[in-house]
Parts: structure tokens; C-alpha cells; sequence
């Protein structure tokens, strides 16, 4: 009997739809069917169940924030359960060993962060058992049961584990140092607050603070224009190379003081432009559009492209891919014939006729890696039983579909050159010939009809004004444009196609990118003002820190993500990857101190934050140093934490039981509590504090053990 490991519940369910099935505690028993001649057992994770250890697992000197300790760099990495996430390991743990599985299916979402969190299960499983591997982009019964016939053998995938290894641990050893190293050496210059900082979030910081600097130094530099009013059309003055940009105000007068009289239509010139339908969405580009239209985050876009891929209507949404191969191809007739019967996009039918099963804008295998493009399924069901913003984003991936059938939009562009003695005017206009798949996509054509002239006809000069303008500064990121920022590595894009293109080395991957965004709004990095990211004075602080090094350079992280991508296709070695993290992580805590020394920085533009609870009052003398013992909330700590390193605590609570100020004093008198009542294992017992060594000991009452 096989053993079928899902990512979450839904997504299991989902799995189990074609088989004949029933729920069980903790997992789903599938029933002897054709699929399954002994049957099959589908267990589930809650995403992550496994997590790396913390510091101090490795050295109980890492438990404190203190530079003198670092860098961190464990020998190993070790892995533990993550907290609450017990109940589900031990369920598959059961399964595994039972003597009845044979084989184990990886049945997580297709991609490398999917696979190593089943992976990492079975390893801290033990697991012996040969592994096999579901890759589907859709979770229709279709796509489903098609991957289950068509698994792969465990080895094809397994350097994509080896990639999300190497990812976790190179962040691990990145943000460990760096957030410790920065914040204990901003410690000292006044700012009690922490920083983190890691691999992907720093860079894509230093590009929202650039972009803040860049509008704050901006000067505006005026210029002017000449229109002239020829009473049917009106014409902006050019110059030799057709701009109308004038810097010389004089030089713009006398342009106007001269424009008088008659003009004459020197050359009519009419062209024919034609637009294609755009490509379909990766998820960088769906979180782009649904930014600029509806003012959604990143990750919100996420999290419903998520639900409506578990729903089964749309394929896997974690994408950098914007073609289907030619097997998806093969489906669009049933999923254009399902979206067509909905009354939102009946209207469409006589326009989406196209057949684009070998238009390679659309369907390239070659440039479909993991996944393919996000487009509807054949079991996209009805936009109408959605509302809100899940409607508005589901709606925006079908009619980015839709499109793609449709004709072209044509329409005529007219340039008008007229003439008054030597000087220049330019006049443009537009008009729809075939709105074509704008109509699908609701877009208003452009239309600026121009009268019918001729060459050399006569034109009178109603007037002319000078126009006086000025230049304007970049514009802020909005979630949508950092979303592409990240992508290209903060690089200007020069065509929609290179927006596309997997081989731009970019920061974070589309599975990440959201989150990173995200990070940063929780760590109080940015702002969100009117759909514009600002960064806040800590998040400059930060940047201005870390200006110039590795950390902040989006070109460096760039190039690290596409190593990462070369592990996963078995061209570069994890091993190899990880140490120069580890060397990496000793250049930049060496690194910190000389930049934060060199820091000339304002403590107050960033207030202390005072732990929930803490007072900060004095409740006695610390026994090591003599320095005052502070009330912190949580527990007590030595006022000196920053001025000598002394890290004397004690907690508040100690298994269940509470350590007042009364028992406080009787513990820094070297004396003994009264007995507390505490809970371990679920057995109550009794114990008195006291301390012997400046450590915190229990001295059982009579009869307790």
C-alpha cells in the first residue's frame, strides 16, 4: 500500500476526489479502485512541520544577543518540529512504519519549498521506504488522476530539496549574524530596538530607500512648449530632432511672438499599429495588475490565488512562467466552451475565436520550467459565486485568457507636420479600427480624431501660448511595481517581454516575493500611504548602516538566487553554497562594526519599544555585577545588558508558577522561596526557588519529587 503525503487538509482532499475514499483521524483512507489496486492511505502536513533549530541548540552562549559571541555557525543544521505541529507529524510518523506501506508519494505543491517539507518529515521519520513524486500544476480530478498514472521516481526531484536546503540554511546563517551583529552595535549608539535583516528583505529595502533619496535630492528643472491653435487642430512647436522640450525661455517667446499669420500642412503622415493581446499571467505579473487596478498587496493576491487554486479553477499560482505547454493546450476548447456558458462572459463569443494551439506567444514548452502560465482549469467554475476581491482577481485571470483569443487591436496613428516659415508644429491623433481584444479585457480605446486636411492646404493662427512645465521626480514604488522591481533587481525594464523572461536574476523567488513585502510592513521597515511604499526612519537608519556593503546590494542577491536555481537543477553544489554563507556571515559581523561606528546616527528618530508588561523600574541589585535588576516585562534583567555585557535574567514565570517581587527580594537575598506551586509532564508539584551560582535552583518540599 502506498503512502500519499499532501502539503495541507484542503489540497488532500482535493487529491482524493477521483478515488472512491474516507476520512479517517488525521488522514484519508482511499479505497481499492483502479488507480489503486491495494488501496492508499493520504496523510497530510500543516505546512511547515519542520523547522531549524535555534541558536542556542547548538551552544547555550548563543541564547543572548551579544556580538562578542558571534558569528553563529553551527557544524550541522539540525531540524526539530516545529511548536503545535506535533499531533500531524506523529500521524504520518504511524503511517510510514506501518508494514503495510510499501512506497511513499510526495503529493506537495509542485515546487521546491513543497518538496522540502515532506522531505524534511520523512527524514525526521527515518524513512527507508522508496519515494515516488506527484507534479501537477492544477488539482482538478483530471490533472489529479493524470499525475498519479505519470509519477516521477523520487530522484528527479530531489535537487530541489537540495536547493530549498541551501536557501534555508544560507538565510538562516545571514539573518542570525547580521540581525544580531546590527542590532546589539546599534545598541550602543542609543537605539533599543531590533533589526533584522536577511538575504532577500535588506536589498529589496535598499531599493525602496534609494528610490525615497533619489525623489528627496530631486530638482525640478523647468521647461517650456509652444502650442499654437491652428482653429481646427492644435500643434506643439518641434525642433530639428521632433522634441518639443524648450530650455531657453527666450528662445520659447520669440517662438510665440513669431507664430502669427497662416501655417501650411506640410506632411500628413497615416500608419496602421497593430497590439497583440498580452501574455498571461506568472504571479509577479498577476500581483503587478491587480495592484494597479484594484490597490491589492502582494501577498493578498497570493492568498486568493491560492484559494482559488485549491477551489480547483485556476493552475498552481507560484509561477514565473507566462506559456502552457502543448499538453494544457490540448484542454483549451473545454475551458473556453465552460467559461463562455457563464452570463459574465457570453458576450465574448463571437470574439475569443481564435485558435492559438501553436502560437508560440502562448504555448512554448521551452519556456515552461515547473509550472506553467496561471490560467482558468476545465473545472473553472462561475465568477458569480465569488464576491469581493476574490471575484475581482479570479475575473482578471480569465479575462487575461480570454484575450489571448482574440484578434489584435488595430488602430491609425496620424501625424500632422505644419509649417510657418522655419519653425515646426506637431500634431498626433488616433483612431480605432479593431478594438479586437480590448473588448475582452474592457479596455477604452484612445480615439483623438483629427479633421481631414490636405498637404499644403492653408491654416490659420487662431493663437499661440507658451507653456511652462517641469520635470518630475520618480515616482514611489507601489507593491505592484516592487513586485517587478524585485524581479529584474531593481533594472528598468525595456520591454513587456523581459518582464517575462525567467532568466532575469531578481531578488527572492514569485513563491517569496509577497512574503519579503510583507516582512518588511511587520518589521516596521515601510508604510503603506495611498497605495505608495515609504520607508520609515528605522528602515533608513538600517540602509544607511548597511549602505554600500553586500547586504544592500540587490545585484549580489541576484546572483545568489540564480546559483540557488542551478542546485536545483543539479548543476551547482549545496555544499559548496552553504560555506560561502558561513564565510559571508563572518565577513559581515566583522563588517557591521566598522560601519556602525562610522554611523552618525539620531537615537530618537526611532523610539524604544517597551516590552508588553515591562516597567522598567528597579526591583532590586543584580548578584553579578551589583548594577541595578530592571522589571522587563517577560522577566527581570540586569540594567548593564549594554554597558558591561552582563546578561543576568531571571523569569517571571517558572513552570506555571510566578516569581513576585516579594519572592524577587528573598531570591537576591539568598534565601529561599515559599514553596510554588508548579506543572510539568501534566504532574503538579511543589519546589522552592533559591540561587546558587547566580543560577536559579529548585529545592523540592518534602514529599515532592
Amino acid at each position: 500500500m502506498q503512502l500519499i503525503i499532501a502539503e495541507k487538509p484542503k489540497q488532500a482532499e482535493k487529491l482524493a476526489v477521483p478515488y472512491p475514499s474516507v476520512k479517517r483521524d488525521g488522514y484519508i483512507e482511499i479505497k481499492p479502485c483502479e488507480r489503486f489496486p491495494a488501496g492508499a492511505k493520504l496523510a497530510y502536513a500543516v505546512g511547515h512541520l519542520c523547522e531549524l533549530q535555534e541558536p542556542a541548540h547548538y551552544d547555550a552562549k548563543w541564547k543572548r544577543w551579544n556580538y562578542d559571541h558571534l558569528p553563529i555557525i553551527p557544524e550541522r543544521f539540525d531540524y526539530r518540529l516545529s511548536r503545535g505541529k506535533s499531533k500531524a507529524f506523529q500521524v504520518i510518523k504511524k503511517l510510514l512504519n506501518e508494514r503495510t506501506t510499501t512506497s511513499i508519494i510526495i503529493a506537495s505543491d509542485a515546487e521546491r519549498e513543497g518538496e522540502a517539507i515532506v522531505r524534511l518529515i520523512l527524514r525526521l521519520a527515518n524513512n527507508a521506504k522508496p519515494i515516488q513524486r506527484l507534479w501537477i500544476s492544477s488539482l482538478t480530478p483530471q490533472a489529479v488522476d493524470h499525475g498519479f498514472a505519470n509519477l516521477l521516481d523520487g530522484k528527479e526531484t530531489e535537487n530541489l530539496f537540495h536547493e530549498a536546503m541551501s536557501r534555508a540554511c544560507a538565510d538562516w546563517l545571514i539573518g542570525m549574524n547580521a540581525s544580531r551583529a546590527y542590532t546589539t552595535l546599534l545598541k550602543k549608539k542609543g537605539i533599543a530596538d531590533v533589526f533584522s535583516l536577511g538575504r532577500v528583505q535588506t536589498p529589496t529595502l535598499s531599493l525602496i530607500v534609494e528610490r525615497e533619496k533619489q525623489i528627496e535630492t530631486f530638482r525640478p528643472e523647468t521647461f517650456f512648449e509652444v502650442e499654437a491653435d491652428f482653429a481646427r487642430y492644435k500643434g506643439k512647436y518641434i525642433n530639428a530632432k521632433k522634441q518639443t522640450k524648450i530650455t531657453d525661455r527666450e528662445l520659447a517667446e520669440n517662438i510665440v511672438a513669431r507664430t502669427k499669420g497662416t501655417a501650411v500642412v506640410a506632411t500628413i503622415d497615416k500608419t496602421e499599429q497593430v497590439e497583440k493581446p498580452p501574455f498571461w499571467f506568472s504571479l509577479s505579473l498577476l500581483q503587478t495588475e491587480a495592484s494597479r487596478r484594484f490597490g491589492l498587496g502582494a501577498k493578498e493576491t497570493l492568498d486568493i490565488a491560492q484559494k482559488l487554486y485549491i477551489r480547483g479553477w485556476i493552475s498552481y499560482p507560484r509561477t514565473d512562467s507566462s506559456f502552457v505547454s502543448k499538453d494544457e493546450a490540448s484542454q483549451f476548447p473545454v475551458i473556453l466552451k465552460r467559461l463562455l456558458k457563464q452570463p459574465e462572459y457570453t458576450e465574448l463569443t463571437d470574439i475569443v475565436t481564435q485558435n492559438i494551439t501553436n502560437n508560440k506567444r502562448y504555448v512554448n514548452s521551452a519556456k515552461v520550467s515547473d509550472h506553467y502560465a496561471i490560467i482558468p482549469t476545465e473545472e473553472a467554475g462561475a465568477v458569480a459565486k465569488l464576491s469581493g476581491r476574490d471575484a475581482q482577481v479570479y475575473d482578471l485571470i480569465v479575462r487575461r485568457f480570454l484575450a489571448a483569443f482574440a484578434p489584435d487591436a488595430r488602430s491609425e496613428k496620424t501625424e500632422i507636420i505644419t509649417e510657418r516659415e522655419q519653425d515646426r508644429f506637431i500634431t498626433k491623433g488616433s483612431r480605432s479600427l479593431e478594438l479586437g481584444f480590448k473588448q475582452v479585457l474592457k479596455i477604452e480605446a484612445k480615439e483623438l480624431d483629427l479633421p481631414a486636411v490636405e498637404i499644403g492646404q492653408q491654416m490659420p493662427i487662431k493663437s499661440a501660448k507658451l507653456l511652462e512645465k517641469q520635470t518630475e521626480p520618480p515616482k514611489r514604488y507601489t507593491e505592484g511595481t516592487l513586485i517587478l522591481g524585485m524581479k529584474t533587481a531593481g533594472k528598468v525594464l525595456e520591454n513587456e517581454l523581459q518582464a517575462i523572461m525567467k532568466e532575469i536574476e531578481g531578488l527572492g523567488t514569485e513563491a517569496t516575493r509577497a512574503g519579503i513585502i510583507d516582512g518588511l510592513k511587520r518589521r516596521d521597515y515601510i508604510q503603506v500611504k495611498k497605495k505608495e511604499i515609504h520607508p520609515t526612519a528605522k528602515g533608513r537608519i538600517l540602509i544607511e548602516a548597511v549602505s554600500g556593503s553586500i547586504l544592500a546590494s540587490p545585484e549580489m542577491t541576484a546572483k545568489w538566487e540564480s546559483r540557488l536555481d542551478q542546485i536545483g537543477k543539479g548543476e551547482a553544489s549545496a555544499a559548496q553554497f552553504v560555506e560561502l554563507a558561513k564565510k559571508l556571515s563572518q565577513h559581515l559581523v566583522e563588517d557591521a562594526k566598522t560601519r556602525v561606528e562610522q554611523l552618525d546616527v539620531d537615537p530618537s528618530q526611532v523610539p524604544a519599544k517597551r516590552a508588553r508588561g515591562a516597567t522598567n523600574r528597579p526591583v532590586g541589585i543584580c548578584p553579578v555585577c551589583q548594577a541595578e535588576l530592571l522589571d522587563r516585562g517577560k522577566f527581570y534583567g540586569c540594567s548593564a545588558y549594554q554597558k558591561n555585557n552582563c546578561g543576568f535574567t531571571l523569569p517571571k514565570t517558572i513552570l506555571g508558577a510566578r516569581l513576585t517581587q516579594t519572592e524577587l527580594k528573598k531570591v537576591l537575598a539568598n534565601e529561599k522561596t515559599k514553596p510554588l506551586e508548579m506543572k510539568k509532564n501534566g504532574r503538579t508539584f511543589r519546589a522552592m526557588l533559591y540561587l546558587e551560582q547566580n543560577q536559579l535552583k529548585f529545592e523540592f518540599v518534602k514529599g515532592e519529587s
